[in-house]
């Protein structure tokens, strides 16, 4: 109990934990505001009296209830909750704070008496000039944050337009494969990406990756990925065969993304790659599973491998494996974005999409057109619940021979 007190007591307060990153000069502005606001007790406190109050006691009493307001606001969003507890024992000694103000005025500066008629005139144009002044104050602060608010608007719409030129649909075909990939952000950033690039010697590279986290940070990273895999794959060696080309470029990012992020930060990868023979190879650092339909059985297969994610931790290598496609085959890779997505139906309330239902649409629309096959899983999901992650697919299909 002593513990958890103490904690409590020590934290700051999270209800209003956007304030703490105001600037001082906007802080200082909203902190004027609510002081002027507040002030007009002071004077409401004169005219309950009947404008009798003198009016040094009238403006003293109204700084102190003003800068009681402010001072609430300050410590509520800036310091910690033991401060919290020293502002409410103030409030029932504010009254006899007020009286011992008053006396104190009237004693020292013998102030001389006022007029009722003069006195309420003064409490009435104060509370006017107070209430204007305040709403001054605060039309001056919602157009600093309203600036400040723009310009964030101005940088996330061009960091959405560098995100559309990062990540555009993927739509690839070659002698023996029909490439397809999508991504939908849940925000303006996302750090979801989906590439296919062509080797030097013709194959291809499709890959899918999918950076922790998402918004503006996460965004940024995945563009250093993007440009270290295509820089890396352009660098490749023609005559390298097999899984060795995507297993070398697993461990170069690997290497390179620990140099560019912070520490919290990775990426969980999976990569295809698909010859002009036919043969192809998978590699997954962390993946999701790869579901892979054979069009000879019928029938959907899950892949899953235990490796470690991109950045993350010194590995001494990402093995690949064969993975046998015939025609009609489709591979098929979607990120956590997918199958996490919670239901908001009652019946399905807080459980996941999961790789289950995500099999099930791809069976059912199979035949489609990748496109139009990724758009049906897309629409599926989004019918299920609300999206709070990028959503991102990768679709590979062996054309017909």
């Amino acid at each position: 109990m002593g513990k958890w007190l103490i904690r409590w007591m020590t934290r700051t307060p999270t209800r209003w934990s956007h304030m703490r990153g105001l600037p001082w000069q906007q802080f200082a502005m909203l902190l004027t505001a609510i002081f002027l606001l507040f002030s007009v007790v002071g004077f409401y406190n004169d005219l309950n009296e009947g404008g009798r109050m003198p009016y040094a006691v009238a403006l003293a009493i109204a700084f102190a209830t003003g800068a009681n307001a402010a001072l609430w606001a300050f410590v509520s969003t800036r310091l910690r909750m033991y401060w919290l507890l020293g502002i409410i024992a103030l409030q029932f000694f504010l009254t006899h704070l007020n009286e011992m103000i008053r006396q104190w005025i009237e004693s020292t500066w013998h102030p001389a008496p006022v007029l009722p008629e003069s006195g309420v005139h003064f409490a009435a144009t104060s509370i006017l000039v107070v209430v204007v002044a305040s709403y001054i104050c605060f039309l001056r602060f919602m157009g600093m944050t309203g600036r400040d608010a723009m310009r964030v608007r101005n940088e996330l719409e061009l960091a959405h337009s560098i995100q559309k030129t990062l990540v555009p649909p993927v739509s690839v075909t070659t002698p023996r494969f029909e490439i397809y990939g999508v991504s939908e952000p849940s925000e303006k950033v996302g750090g979801d990406l989906v590439d296919a690039v062509q080797l030097p010697g013709g194959d291809m590279v499709a890959y899918l990756a999918d950076i922790a986290g998402h918004g503006l940070q996460a965004g940024i990273l995945m563009g250093m990925l993007k440009t270290s895999a295509r820089t890396a794959l352009g660098d490749s060696n023609p005559g390298d065969a097999g899984g060795a080309v995507p297993s070398r470029l697993m461990l170069r990012l690997n290497q390179v993304l620990p140099q560019v992020k912070e520490a919290h930060m990775y990426a969980t990868f999976a990569a295809l790659r698909l010859n002009d023979d036919g043969e192809a190879f998978y590699g997954m650092a962390a993946s999701t599973p790869l579901l892979h339909w054979d069009a000879a059985e019928r029938r959907a297969t899950r892949i899953e491998e235990e490796q470690f994610p991109l950045g993350l931790l010194p590995v001494s290598q990402y093995p690949f494996s064969p993975l046998a496609m015939g025609p009609g085959d489709v591979v098929l890779i979607a990120t956590d974005g997918i199958l996490e997505v919670t239901g908001e139906a009652k019946a399905l309330h807080g459980v996941e999409f999961g790789i289950e239902a995500l099999e099930r649409l791809l069976v059912r629309q199979i035949a489609d057109p990748l496109p139009v096959l990724a758009a049906a899983i897309l629409a599926g999901v989004r019918s299920y619940g609300r999206q709070l992650d990028d959503q991102t697919l990768l679709l590979v299909r062996r054309r017909a021979e």
